[in-house]
Parts: C-alpha cells; structure tokens; sequence
C-alpha cells in the first residue's frame, strides 16, 4: 500500500494532505445554546438560580465563569437559609455580663434529673 499523495491533475486542486489543519481564519465559533434540560425544581428561589444558567448560552466560554459562579453563590445561599431557626432569634448572653442572681444572692443552680 501507498501512502504517497498523487499528483494533482494539471488544472485540478491538489487534495489536502493529512494532518493537523490551521484554525479558519474567520476566528473562533459564535456562542451557540448548550440546550442543556432544565427541569423545575419547585422551589422558585432555586429555579430562578438555575434559569439562570440560560445566560451561559449567548456568552463566550470565557463568560460562563461569571455566571456559573452567581448561580453557584444563589444556591449556596438558599441551602444555607434552609438551616436557619424559623421565629424570633435566640437572645444571647453578652460576654462580660452576669447572671441572674436568686433572693440569696446566689446564683440558683439549675435542677438536676436523678435516674436510678
């Protein structure tokens, strides 16, 4: 078998030879939509974040970064809002502060379960 390249006919294009070709010199690709599937979640803080992938589809890749890390930063901050106590906040004690001192002036230990 021969790997020779034959001649071109003499008016004719000569075939294009293997091997890596150069990038076309009209410059990279439009963006184009990933059209990846989004499917609603039921919550619609979480769904808005996710909508918003869509904006990655009209960016260049470069862009993608932007909009992966605002959504990234949205769904962190709705997970974490999940783990937040639900009523009024729990008062706290300031530090330097003392407590509450019975009639005797003591400070009244609290009750202690006996189990036998």
């Amino acid at each position: 078998m021969n790997d020779a390249v034959p001649p071109a006919a003499p008016g004719q294009p000569r075939p294009q030879e293997a091997g890596p070709q150069p990038p076309p010199e009209d410059g990279p690709a439009p963006p184009a939509p990933l059209d990846v599937p989004r499917t609603p979640t039921g919550h619609p803080e979480v769904d808005a974040h996710v909508e918003r992938l869509a904006d990655a589809d009209h960016l260049v890749t470069d862009g993608h970064v932007e909009v992966y890390e605002d959504v990234h930063r949205g769904l962190r901050d709705a997970l974490t809002a999940l783990d937040t106590r639900p009523g009024p906040p729990v008062p706290t004690r300031h530090p330097g502060t003392t407590p509450p001192r019975g009639p005797s002036g003591l400070v009244p230990e609290p009750p202690h379960e006996h189990r036998s």
